[in-house]
């Protein structure tokens, strides 16, 4: 009972009451006005055929049109309005132009004058051109003079953070989508203050929705009377507004611009199996050390200076000053809605593709467009071990239903699925090969893919595509295998549930 009275007095909480009825009060007005003036129904239904050629002709996935279109057809009166107030809100065009504006700034700041890229090709046709796009989208150069190690536990990352923000000598940026009081964040903050007594400079970065439901009251202020420079990512408002929907899901710790950390790893103390949450919390995290870390240093202020509402951008204090031993080739990169392409899942796509004999995967929610389900199944068919593996305890029912929903397709076009028996498994990578590995935020999701900002790292050639591969390999023991008889054991009424929830998951 405290639990629910203590999540019923939350900002979350009210603040999501208060948008709910918001809708709802839409929803009655809109249905009132539709009973008692037929004028306004004829409109509204005028109006549904032009919002639905919207719909048709934006350049949103087809995945999101869908719901929409239903949405609109089924209930105009109310569906057409809704689109228009919350699809189309002039604030979510407003907030997405000045982000695209900061995205052109990136172009060039500090170039990388090592370009590899024609030796790449050289090599392997196939991922220059990958790494050559994944530059051009996402304004991502490719690095040598970079080392690398990956971590296969929360634990071993926490240990390494420890131990590299205690070396920090100027600055440490966190970038985080999920901030929880405990064991984990307490004790970086202790390094932090140590630290910042000696002159180094602090910022933090957290979402507000992903941390609403972790922290006490203005957080924020406390770590800002520690000394610290602290910015909340897109705050939570009780408006109707799409851009709400557009979270910082990242995870970036970089140290004097040096070394950068990245993962699935969020500073909780569930991340790092201090408490219990859905069994054994199984995630998984990199280190790079040298030029590539100046690609993370360059992401976090991106982010850093939009969500300040700042409008100039100094990266000449922060680039890399370390030329680590190369370990193959380093690309970080950065993806979110501010930008029309959909870069991380196109690389996805683009391993898969380009993949011959195996391509492995690991996610802690599948749900999936037609593009990448096209991709995997193809990739299966024509003679490619394609393996994912993903919780077997969820930490959401609802999201693990819908997982489940694209589970059937993949099966029966020879795409093999593994759940992670012991608990719930929250590492993001991809391996393709044993030549390439992508190691950072970015779920097999609509959110992450489409809404979400999200960061990732593509190593070629590198010790950590081994390292990736070893532990998949290891993780796989663990796993229990899902058939097609396991899926039709969950019975009529459970698919129709996955049918309808995979219809509106892009809204979701």
């Amino acid at each position: 009972m405290k639990k629910i009275a203590k999540f019923i007095q939350s900002r979350f909480f009210i603040t999501a009451l208060l948008m709910l009825l918001q809708i709802v009060l839409l929803i009655v007005l809109l249905g009132l006005l539709a009973v008692n003036f037929s004028v306004y129904y004829a409109l509204t239904l005028a109006a549904s055929v032009f919002v639905i050629m919207d719909i048709a002709n934006d350049k949103m996935n087809p995945s999101f049109k869908l719901p929409w279109v239903i949405l609109v057809m089924a209930v105009p009166v109310v569906g057409a309005p809704l689109y228009i107030l919350f699809a189309k809100s002039k604030q979510s065009r407003r907030i997405s132009k000045r982000f695209k504006n900061y995205r052109t700034l990136m172009r060039n700041t500090l170039p990388n004058p090592d370009d590899p890229l024609d030796e790449i090709d050289s090599r392997d046709p196939q991922m220059g051109k990958l790494m050559r796009y994944v530059r051009h989208t996402a304004y991502a150069p490719v690095y040598r003079n970079t080392s690398s190690k990956y971590f296969s536990s929360g634990e071993e990352f926490f240990s390494a953070i420890l131990e590299e923000v205690a070396k920090a000598e100027k600055f440490v940026f966190l970038e985080y989508f999920i901030l929880e009081e405990g064991r984990m964040l307490n004790s970086v903050l202790d390094i932090l203050k140590e630290k910042r007594d000696k002159g180094v400079r602090v910022r933090i970065m957290y979402d507000d929705i992903g941390s609403i439901n972790k922290l006490p009251k203005h957080y924020d202020r406390f770590l800002e009377s520690l000394g610290f420079e602290v910015s909340v990512f897109n705050r939570m408002k009780p408006s109707l507004d799409a851009f709400l929907n557009y979270r910082d899901h990242r995870k970036i710790l970089v140290v004097d611009g040096n070394v950068g950390f990245t993962g699935g790893i969020n500073l909780a103390d569930e991340y790092i199996n201090e408490v219990e949450r859905f069994g054994h919390w199984k995630d998984t995290g990199v280190m790079i050390r040298g030029e590539a870390v100046t690609k993370l240093t360059e992401t976090f202020l991106q982010l850093w200076h939009f969500s300040k509402g700042e409008n100039t951008i100094d990266y000449s204090d922060y680039a890399s000053t370390e030329k680590a031993e190369s370990d193959g080739f380093v690309q970080p990169f950065s993806d979110g809605p501010s930008t029309d392409d959909q870069t991380t899942e196109l690389c996805f796509m683009g391993l898969a593709n380009s993949a011959v004999d195996h391509f492995y995967v690991t996610t802690p929610y599948l749900i999936l467009d037609n593009e990448m389900t096209t991709a995997l199944c193809h990739a299966a068919k024509s003679g490619v071990d394609v393996k994912i593996i993903t919780p077997h305890i969820p930490d959401k029912k609802t999201v693990m239903a819908v997982t489940w929903s694209n589970y059937r397709t993949l099966l029966l076009n020879g795409v093999r699925i593994f759940e992670y028996t012991p608990g719930f498994i929250h590492a993001k990578s991809v391996c393709a090969d044993s030549k390439a590995a992508v190691v950072g935020t970015a779920n097999f999701d609509f959110r992450s893919l489409y809404l979400h900002f999200e960061n990732c790292i593509l190593f070629y050639d590198s010790k950590t595509v081994e390292a990736v591969e070893r532990d998949f390999k290891e993780t796989l023991e663990k796993c229990e295998e899902v058939s097609i008889d396991d899926i039709r054991k969950k019975g009529a009424l459970y698919a129709l549930l996955q049918a309808l929830l995979k219809v509106f998951s892009p809204l979701m």
